[in-house]
């Protein structure tokens, strides 16, 4: 086998991986997900799906979801038009919405902390409109990443593809707060640029028509057929046209078709597609390049917008694998955490706590939660059907001098610790700590997470 292909052929994988994971949720979501609508997302391109209460174990599309938020998804065709989002006041509660192009990158926000809780209608536009909004329209705020452009020449934020997706999230203060929620949803609207200001058109009838991504476990090749077919209608940006130009070498890029290249490329492409799955798995697994403290993984601080620092592994493994997308760190900071304080694999066999002594919660403009998960990143079917333990909900109970204990383990720790208790499946686990409006001290790391401890 030819190393150097094999060698520039796994940088591909690694590059152009959210291509066949975001391709794959995008089927799933607009297409595939009508029966299940009720507890995962499913909506036509640019119509808003709502999780009408808090997410359970039933929910099995991966993706890490969070239960201190109710989300609020849209899968957004803005080849044609700009789409306009618009939200109500929402005083003092929390809500974004980040929006990623089809490389998993975030290239803007709207939400309390980007653009204020005031009522709004904000653009989203794609990359190949020229125009101009309507006076009552604005545009929403860059990300992270988005603003290491510097002056694009252009007015507005603008999406680097013409697919996007839209994730928002509000904030709820456990079940009893939930109708409050839904109502607050009720609010979010999504209107084509050509029907703004005409509050009695009608929309377009709903389009649920994409394509369904390539078979990985019938097709060694099936991820670079959905790659190489996705990145036609959602190019990767023109500031990698230098790797982009060599990867077409060896057969990856938009259009190319696989067939067409010699039987020592396709094997290289099969077994590079074969590796580099593993090798993203990994550093998942590992919690990536970020630091490293108490057992807990920090995110990178790329972690949201990570292909505009060129960390494509971050992207790739962490930000898309993981978390289909991302928020930028600014917006929330999420370690996690594989192994407990002595690097040994988390599992339900066992049992653990994780005690932050006075003072040591995390110092947080927002809100924070401890969330379980199973190793195919989704909740854990549990008794007490609690999934979490965080401030927003409020569902534990300090001791008389400040501290608190969190019980992480399979069994009950019994009825009086039970307040605390965060339950773990049978086998192998693993969890992330979600810090909102992280302060500065958890921002520059100065703030340490407490390691997870077993316990006999």
């Amino acid at each position: 086998m030819n190393s150097k292909k094999y060698d520039l052929a796994k940088q591909a994988y690694v590059f152009s991986f959210p291509w066949a994971f975001l391709a794959q949720i995008r089927y799933v979501w607009v297409k595939a997900n009508a029966e299940k609508k009720e507890s995962s997302p499913y909506m036509a391109f640019n119509r808003l799906w709502h999780a009408r209460s808090i997410i359970t174990a039933e929910y099995r599309d991966g993706g890490s979801p969070n239960n201190d938020t109710l989300y609020t998804v849209s899968v957004l065709d803005l080849s044609k038009e700009p789409i306009i989002l618009s939200v109500p006041d929402l005083g003092d509660r929390y809500f974004t919405f980040e929006f990623a192009s089809m490389n998993s990158d975030n290239f803007g926000y709207v939400g309390k902390r980007t653009t204020g809780s005031k009522a709004g209608n904000y653009a989203i536009i794609g990359p190949n409109w020229k125009g101009k909004l309507p006076e009552d329209v604005q545009s929403m705020a860059p990300s992270t990443g988005y603003r290491t452009l510097g002056d694009t020449g252009l007015p507005y934020v603008v999406s680097p593809t013409n697919h996007v997706i839209m994730l928002g999230r509000t904030a709820v203060r456990g079940p009893e707060d939930v109708p409050a929620v839904n109502r607050i949803q009720d609010q979010y609207k999504l209107t084509p640029l050509n029907l703004w200001g005409k509050p009695d058109a009608e929309l377009p009838p709903e389009d649920h028509e994409i394509w369904k991504p390539f078979n990985r476990q019938a097709d060694p090749l099936a991820d670079w057929r959905t790659i190489n077919k996705d990145m036609v209608f959602n190019p990767p940006m023109a500031q990698f046209r230098e790797m982009v130009e060599e990867f077409k070498t060896v057969g990856v890029g938009p259009g190319i078709d696989v067939d067409s290249l010699d039987e020592e490329t396709r094997e290289i492409l099969a077994q590079a597609a074969k590796d580099g799955l593993a090798y993203l798995k990994e550093i998942a697994k590992s919690g990536g390049s970020g630091k490293k403290v108490n057992g807990w993984s920090f995110p990178p601080d790329t972690m949201g917008s990570a292909g505009y620092f060129r960390d494509f592994e971050t992207r790739a493994a962490i930000q898309c694998m993981l978390g289909i997308i991302s928020n930028d760190v600014e917006e929330a900071v999420y370690p996690l955490t594989h192994t407990d304080v002595n690097g040994e694999t988390l599992t339900g066999e066992k049992k653990y706590q994780l005690y932050f002594a006075p003072g040591q919660l995390p110092n947080v403009s927002e809100f924070w939660s401890l969330t379980m998960y199973d190793m195919t990143n989704n909740l854990v079917p549990n008794p007490l059907n609690r999934y979490a333990i965080g401030s927003l909900a409020g569902n534990y109970k300090l001791a008389d001098d400040g501290s608190l204990t969190i019980y992480i383990q399979h069994e009950s720790p019994g009825p009086e610790k039970e307040v605390n208790w965060l339950p773990a499946p049978e086998g192998v686990f693993w969890m992330v700590f979600r810090a909102y409006g992280p302060g500065k001290d958890i921002l520059e790391h100065t703030w340490e997470l407490p390691g997870v401890t077993p316990v006999k």
